[in-house]
Parts: C-alpha cells; sequence; structure tokens
C-alpha cells in the first residue's frame, strides 16, 4: 500500500474491527495478570475486590521474612549460574551447528531442542532419576545443571538465527592474518553477534527464574525458589504476600522484556549499518 493512498470505508471498517479484536485478545491476556498487582497493595488479610485500603504491609513482609529472602535469593544464584552455562554451552553449540555440514545435524539439533518439547514433568522425572545416584538431588549444582538443559534450547535458537545473517568471510579473513580460532571468535564473531547472545541469556535467566516443576521434582529445603515458594504458600497457607512477590517477578518480567526489545532495536541498527 503506498504512502498516499486513502483507505476505503470498509477498510477503514476492517482495519477498526482487527484492533478491536486485538485489543480484546490482550486484554483477555493480561488481566489476570494484573489483576493481582493492586492485590499486593491491599491491607486486609483477604485476596478480594474492593481492597480494604491502600498498604506496604505485604512488601514490609516479603522483606523481612527469612524463608522469602533465602527463596529470592537462591532463583537469583540458580538463574544466573543457570545463565552463564546455557549462554556459553549454547552459544558454542550454535556456532558449531551453523558452520559444520555433517550427517546427523538434523538428530543432534533435535536432541538440543528436546528440553522445549518434552513436557517439563517428563524431563523432571527422568532428571530425578538421573541425579538421585550421583547425589546431585537436593544440591544447588544439580538444580542449576538442570535449569541449564532447560534454557540452553532457548539459546541456541536465538544465537543461531543471529549467525544465519553473520558473514564468515570475517572469520575466514581473521584466520587468513594468523589469528587463531579463539582470538577470531573473542575479537570478530562475538561483537558481532553479541545482541544475539544477550538475547539468548535473558530467555535462559527468565526460564530458570520462573521454573517451578523441576524445582520441586529435584531441589531439597535449602534450594527454594520463589516460584517454589509460592507453590507452597498457595497450597498450604494462602498470603497476600504472595501477590507482593508476583508483582515483584511480573516487574522482573517487563524490565527483561524492555532489555530484549532494547537488543532487537541495536541488532537491527548493526544489520542496516552491514
Amino acid at each position: 500500500m503506498s504512502a498516499n493512498h486513502v483507505r476505503t470505508f470498509e477498510e477503514k471498517f476492517w482495519l477498526f474491527v482487527l484492533y478491536g479484536l486485538s485489543g480484546l485478545v490482550f486484554f483477555f491476556l493480561m488481566a489476570p495478570i494484573l489483576a493481582i498487582v493492586p492485590l499486593s497493595f491491599n491491607s486486609g488479610q483477604f485476596l478480594t475486590y474492593p481492597l480494604q485500603g491502600f498498604s506496604f504491609r505485604w512488601y514490609e513482609e516479603f522483606m523481612h521474612s527469612e524463608a522469602w529472602q533465602r527463596a529470592f535469593k537462591n532463583s537469583f544464584i540458580v538463574g544466573i549460574a543457570a545463565t552463564i552455562l546455557s549462554t556459553s554451552l549454547g552459544t558454542v553449540a550454535s556456532l558449531g551447528l551453523t558452520r559444520a555440514d555433517f550427517r546427523g545435524k538434523a538428530f543432534v539439533m533435535a536432541v538440543l531442542l528436546s528440553p522445549m518439547i518434552v513436557p517439563v514433568v517428563i524431563t523432571g522425572v527422568g532428571l530425578y532419576f538421573f541425579f538421585a545416584p550421583l547425589g546431585l538431588s537436593a544440591t544447588y549444582t544439580g538444580l542449576i545443571l538442570a535449569h541449564t538443559a532447560l534454557a540452553a534450547p532457548f539459546v541456541v535458537i536465538t544465537v543461531s538465527a543471529t549467525l544465519q545473517g553473520f558473514d564468515m568471510n570475517l572469520a575466514r579473513a581473521s584466520a587468513s592474518l594468523g589469528a587463531n580460532p579463539v582470538t577470531t571468535f573473542f575479537k570478530v564473531i562475538l561483537p558481532l553477534i553479541a545482541p544475539g547472545v544477550a538475547s539468548g541469556g535473558l530467555f535462559a535467566f527468565a526460564t530458570s527464574f520462573d521454573e517451578v516443576v523441576v524445582v520441586l521434582m529435584i531441589a531439597g529445603p535449602e534450594q527454594r525458589t520463589l516460584p517454589r515458594e509460592m507453590f507452597s504458600g498457595i497450597r498450604e497457607n494462602i498470603s497476600p504476600t504472595i501477590t507482593a512477590v508476583a508483582t515483584v517477578m511480573i516487574l522482573v518480567s517487563v524490565a527483561l522484556l524492555l532489555l530484549l526489545e532494547m537488543l532487537r532495536r541495536r541488532n537491527e541498527k548493526m544489520r542496516g549499518l552491514r
């Protein structure tokens, strides 16, 4: 459609219908999430509308509760460690799969992406039976490795998509000038694919930070994360503190989405420059 095209009444009508339906779908998806936020400021003891008053008491309880703070710390420790591991392994795997051409490449890719396809309950049960004889269940190491396995496919997909637009002649030019593969990767390849790597890392952190099923399967009392603590709180004693924690997690998710959008725009600018 040209810039000077004047929309007819029928086109304007269907465009209005499209925007209206899109708005309704967006509201349907977001309303249950946004309904939690006002409840976190309710001064009453029950999760009901209308609100009885405005208060920060549930945020204060979250900040001063030893159990919640331990869960918050565990989520970040496990999330950051799993992000570093999955980003490193996923980037190397993506680079190898993109540059190499061998028989069984599709099978290897399918195996790498299987944690995204296989139901997480099956993955959790399998990890439990695999980790238990090795003494890795109920340990931070086991939980980090499990979250790394779950998060790595997101890194592989994101970095592989970024590498599709990478000019491998730059790597060959670096090698022809005497640079070894490690130097070529850190000096030439990584700076150009950094937005894709960072995006994969953000997806990996979000996957680990929000995961609860595997934590239920293999984590011990000392490795309780925020989702695990929320799950226990809902089952045992529904406290409005859960709404404060949920709001914090929503803010973290929004911050990650904003970072992803910034990285996407930066990646588009770099592609435009090339």
